[in-house]
């Protein structure tokens, strides 16, 4: 893949980001394309969401559903993350 964003969100707490964590991380294997891949990880009370796109278009749609899907979590859980990386 020839694209790449990166984004990483830091919650209150490592159990937080856990609650969040597992809402998307089931997805990253679910909504894969043949021009998008995505992972998920979580760091303590990070997590991190890479995006890897075959072109631009692709990579912007990736990103715009993973924030979403990020978005969707937190406001499910009743969590929201402190920054944004």
């Amino acid at each position: 893949m020839d694209h790449e964003a990166v984004f990483t969100a830091v919650y209150e707490s490592a159990r937080h980001a856990r609650r969040v964590g597992r809402s998307v991380e089931l997805e990253a294997g679910a909504i894969e394309g043949d021009r998008t891949v995505a992972t998920v990880d979580r760091d303590s009370d990070r997590l991190t969401v890479a995006i890897e796109a075959a072109d631009l278009v692709a990579l912007r749609a990736g990103i715009n559903t993973w924030l979403s899907l990020v978005d969707v979590a937190e406001r499910c859980s009743g969590v929201e993350a402190v920054a944004v990386e």
